[in-house]
């Protein structure tokens, strides 16, 4: 599930390794130990809202509208939506833009957006009311809740806590098994949780950071395991009606609404709208329906330690720093890190923690194709900040994010559109590199592989993502993905047994490498393949799939 704020590749990825040295993670450990200590006076110290203060240079009403003005440009936004929150309340929270390009209808404060990752805050949310309740424990294991779970390593899945569920160090590699779902797949999620059985882990358990969507699904499944009551029902009318959001756990209870966001991707520069995402698996990963004001209320209560708006407690202040407190190290992510003062990141229970420009920032980012989301909080200035769009630009939202946080923190303003343009102009570069490497290949190698045509076409089968076809057409082969109707295009000669898959669905933007292997008498019995560009988003995870060619295949 797309998580980071970078263009694809960089926002929920391209992490670069820290070493984590002792010394650091002891420092971290003790500044949040003291943020935490610090939460907790301010939550006993201050029960009334506090008068809101003028907003400072950068964040009047003036200049959010003239920045979202700017970024929808820049960045070729359809729609956006901003809220801020601060001193127990909400001072700001505006749409701009439409809902879908070439119709009528305006973003408001209410409309809906898919908030992606943002939805796994939630869970974890969920999950603290069930361990209040006495239900759960966060180092519960998993097969206790789920008989049924199973990793890859037995070891692993008898020591796998819901703890692990929930912070990114399962040894699995990041984005494993996302192509279960991406894109749009018929996959359930019963069956994603049986598949992860066959995903093989790329680090040691509890090692190191590899941001998951898969096992938040698995997350999701120990609420009906405990109450009975689906994961959509419970976080509905538990969590989002409480709070009277007017949020939806996912499109089923957005029904009847039509104040809902399109999600679009860019095509030769100009937003395209595309299919929102219907598949109910991936719901308690990133599967929520929210708008700015919903949004606001939702980080008004996470500001209060779970208490909302008005006196009624969700959660705990005790589950609410547990769910604040670091788990996971988090590599650090140049140069923005260096721009931002930011030296120590960690992931917590749905959120990741860091220090921004002196102070404690929780933080979390989100996307579906087509559709972005921003969250950040200052808990020591009581800010809370929102940035929903309806186009896949991870550099908008950032943008956007940034420039306030410089207003509210008092940094000398600096032009976060330049640097996340420039930043989305290199990928797009990059991408454009890839595809014309590709292209010159193809022409050296003439249409010619290694062996005739016919000898690649069969039947192939991979433990968890299922049946691929390659088949004739033509003069050429075709590669067809089963359960999906978005993954099929024509395979063409790259280098030797090697081909190139250009999906008929140009949205997409993950054209593949694919490599046939042969047996020791020459003949096709598998393949495997590996992402073109390096700009490919992460849920496209090729590099997992180990196809083996089914006996009899023609």
């Amino acid at each position: 599930m797309m998580r980071a704020p970078s263009g694809r590749r960089q926002r929920a990825r391209g992490l670069r390794r820290w070493s984590g040295r002792p010394a650091k993670r002891a420092l971290f450990g003790v500044a949040i130990a003291c943020a935490i200590a610090l939460r907790a006076v301010q939550a006993a110290a201050v029960d009334a809202p506090i008068p809101a203060a003028e907003p400072p240079a950068g964040a009047r009403p003036s200049d959010i509208d003239q920045l979202a003005a700017r970024v929808q440009q820049t960045f070729a936004v359809p729609g956006l939506a901003i809220a801020i929150v601060k001193d127990g309340r909400t001072v700001f929270a505006k749409g701009y833009g439409v809902r879908a390009v070439g119709e009528a209808g305006k973003i408001d404060d209410n409309t809906l957006f898919e908030i992606g990752s943002n939805t796994k805050a939630f869970t974890t949310a969920a999950l603290a009311m069930l361990v209040d309740e006495g239900k759960l424990g966060w180092d519960d294991k998993v097969i206790d809740r789920l008989p049924g779970f199973r990793l890859y390593d037995p070891y692993v899945t008898r020591e796998f806590t819901v703890r692990d569920l929930l912070t990114h160090r399962s040894g699995l590699g990041l984005g494993a098994g996302d192509l279960m779902f991406v894109p749009h797949t018929n996959f359930t999620r019963a069956e994603i949780i049986h598949n992860l059985r066959y995903l093989k882990p790329v680090s040691s358990f509890r090692s190191t950071y590899a941001y998951d969507n898969l096992l938040y699904m698995v997350a999701g499944e120990i609420v009906p395991a405990i109450t009975g009551q689906s994961w959509e029902d419970f976080v509905q009318t538990r969590v989002l009606d409480p709070l009277a959001t007017g949020c939806a756990a996912d499109l089923a209870h957005a029904s009847g609404n039509p104040n809902i966001a399109a999600p679009h991707v860019l095509i030769m520069g100009a937003p395209v709208e595309i299919a929102p995402e219907t598949n109910t698996a991936l719901d308690p990963a990133g599967g929520i329906e929210c708008g700015v004001r919903g949004m606001a209320a939702w980080m008004l209560l996470q500001l209060d330690g779970g208490r909302a708006v008005g006196g009624a407690r969700l959660f705990s202040q005790d589950r609410h720093q547990e769910m604040w407190s670091p788990q996971t190290v988090i590599p650090s992510l140049p140069p923005t890190a260096a721009m931002t003062a930011t030296h120590l990141r960690d992931y917590g229970l749905g959120w990741s923690l860091e220090d921004y420009e002196g102070v404690e920032r929780v933080w979390h980012t989100g996307g579906l194709v087509g559709m972005v989301s921003y969250v950040s909080l200052i808990p020591e200035r009581r800010l809370g900040i929102v940035v929903l769009a309806n186009q896949q630009s991870g550099g908008a939202i950032s943008a956007v994010m940034q420039d306030l946080l410089d207003a509210f923190l008092g940094v000398p303003p600096r032009d976060w559109i330049a640097y996340w343009s420039t930043r989305e102009k290199d990928a797009a570069a990059k991408d454009d590199a890839a595809q014309s490497g590709a292209e010159a290949r193809i022409k050296e190698a003439g249409g010619r592989a290694n062996l005739p045509l016919g000898a690649y076409v069969g039947v192939y089968r991979d433990p968890w993502r299922g049946e691929a076809t390659v088949s004739r057409a033509g003069e050429g082969l075709r590669l067809t993905f089963s359960r999906t109707a978005g993954m099929q295009g024509d395979l063409r000669p790259y280098s030797g047994d090697v081909f190139v898959v250009r999906w008929d669905d140009r949205t997409l933007k993950a054209d593949a490498l694919v490599r046939f292997r042969t047996d020791f008498t020459g003949a096709v019995d598998g393949m495997t393949m590996k992402a073109l560009s390096p700009t490919t988003d992460f849920s496209f995870d090729f590099q997992d799939l180990d196809f083996t060619r089914e006996a009899g295949a023609p």
